[in-house]
């Protein structure tokens, strides 16, 4: 499944960046996560609840950022465990562009899923990732622009 997105961030470009590289601000955009901590500079792991159709499950995962061009783009790179609901992997290519209100992100994301989660049908499965992902977009966009 593919997804893309744009938002228009009223922050400068670079509190964009800082903000797409902390994990406190992702813990806090990231919709049922946990915890979010980085184990490296590249590297964060993460405990996210969520509920697809009838299944509810905690996935545990470690997301990687790599191809990072600072502070235009990197890619987001994942896999979460979700014990017997399965697995979710993907990833999401992120570009910041300046613009005259502020700062354009877009997004493509790619996702995949097995398991129990699998069954549940494609078209579920792809309205609750484009759900979560606006979710968390619109999150950070608040919690970035309100802040200058």
């Amino acid at each position: 499944m593919d997804m893309s997105g744009e938002y228009v961030i009223a922050a400068s470009r670079q509190k964009v960046w800082e903000a797409l590289n902390d994990a406190d601000v992702l813990r806090a955009c990231i919709p049922g996560c946990e915890a979010l901590e980085m184990t490296s500079p590249t590297q964060m792991k993460a405990t996210v609840v969520t509920k697809i159709g009838p299944v509810k499950a905690r996935f545990n995962g470690e997301v990687e950022l790599q191809n990072i061009d600072a502070p235009n783009s990197y890619t987001i790179a994942g896999e979460g465990k979700g014990g017997i609901a399965g697995f979710a992997k993907g990833g999401a290519d992120v570009r910041l562009e300046e613009v005259d209100s502020g700062t354009r992100l877009t997004y493509l994301a790619r996702a995949q899923v097995g398991g129990k989660l699998a069954q549940l049908g494609s078209r579920l499965i792809d309205s609750t990732a484009k759900k979560l992902a606006d979710q968390f977009f619109k999150n950070f966009a608040e919690r970035i622009g309100d802040t200058g």
